[in-house]
């Protein structure tokens, strides 16, 4: 049932904010209003197919009645209500509540779990996955901390992703993704698996976290980029402690303010996660519960390289395309993941 109040107010309320974008506003507010009004935006969209269709359905209906177009209603009819269903989900799926976190820019954590090298240089695989996958959204992909291992390989990589809808498509790939190939270094041509932990945090706002300053202890250091290339620059790193939760952060780009400014994001999306979780209850308030221990069993996706296959094991998603997939085309598997987030949903609703 669709509920007929709540698309009228929202009605109501998407009209008063295009009429508000018109207005002088401030910076700030300019930002909220439009934040708001792309929320509903696809609701009202939905919100006026389904009322088109709903008449469409309605007009065959009432030609029923009508000898000469009868024949004609029970041609159009069941093609119209097949649509009219879809559209119906489709608005249904716009009502569902949002997390409030989803139209944020996200923080993307890589580092290797078990497997030594091989896990390093999956995480280096990784890394370009949603490096290319971001580029082919259309959004930025801005890395604050890289630190490689000499064979090309990733110790630890932290990037700040942004765009439109990025931590709603981003999010459900946190957790251990493992991989199975032989490595180059095995001369017998064995399989192993190794694996690498993924996390996804929502960037906060100064508004949603207030940090003490005399909470933290800020280190600059030299830069040491990727295989110790600028290890001869100035001292532009920086490292900063957030003392009552232990947190370290670093940022090693070439300007130590934008290292400062970079470092401060990371750190309030670590802790704006870790309210979140405290508050909702659905994550764990321990960050290193979301991506597990980096142990080979506790894996959301293994990449088989021998068989070319994908499997997510949260939705039972096999896919045997795995050289595009690592190249970047992840959107058939976002979409599954996203896809299957909204049908729990919905059954909650209904249940």
């Amino acid at each position: 049932m669709i509920p007929e109040d709540r698309l009228h107010d929202i009605a109501q309320r998407y009209a008063f904010l295009e009429a508000k974008m018109q207005e002088p506003l401030a910076p700030a507010e300019i930002a909220q209003v439009s934040r708001e009004w792309s929320q509903l935006r696809p609701v009202v969209e939905a919100t006026e197919a389904w009322r088109r269709l709903c008449g469409e359905v309605a007009d065959a209906e009432a030609m029923l009645a009508d000898p000469d177009l009868r024949s004609l209603a029970e041609e159009e009819l069941p093609p119209l209500r097949e649509r009219l269903a879809r559209t119906e989900r489709d608005l249904q799926v716009a009502l569902l509540p949002k997390d409030a976190a989803d139209a944020r820019p996200a923080m993307l954590e890589i580092r290797p779990g078990t497997g030594g090298e091989e896990a390093a240089l999956f995480a280096a695989d990784l890394a370009r996955m949603y490096q290319r996958f971001a580029e082919s959204q259309g959004w930025t992909f801005d890395v604050v901390e890289e630190q490689a291992t000499d064979l090309g390989g990733l110790k630890e990589l932290v990037a700040r992703i942004e765009g439109e809808g990025v931590f709603a498509r981003m999010k459900y790939e946190s957790g251990v993704h493992r991989i199975q190939r032989v490595p180059a270094t095995e001369a017998s041509g064995r399989i192993h698996t190794s694996a690498a932990t993924v996390a996804v945090l929502p960037e906060a706002e100064e508004v949603d976290v207030q940090i003490n300053p005399a909470d933290l202890r800020i280190d600059t250091m030299r830069s040491s980029g990727a295989g110790g290339q600028h290890v001869n620059t100035t001292d532009s790193a920086v490292r900063i402690t957030h003392i009552p939760t232990g947190i370290v952060v670093t940022s090693s780009q070439k300007s130590q303010h934008r290292n400062r400014d970079l470092a401060m994001q990371v750190l309030r999306a670590r802790l704006y996660e870790m309210e979140r979780a405290r508050t909702e209850g659905a994550r764990s308030a321990d960050r290193r519960a979301q991506v597990g221990s980096g142990d080979r069993s506790e894996r959301v996706r293994t990449y088989n390289v021998p068989q070319g296959r994908l499997t997510d094991h949260r939705i039972g998603l096999t896919l045997y395309r795995l050289d595009q997939i690592l190249n970047g085309d992840l959107g058939e598997v976002v979409d599954a993941l996203t896809a299957h987030a909204q049908a729990e949903a919905l059954a909650q609703l209904g249940a």
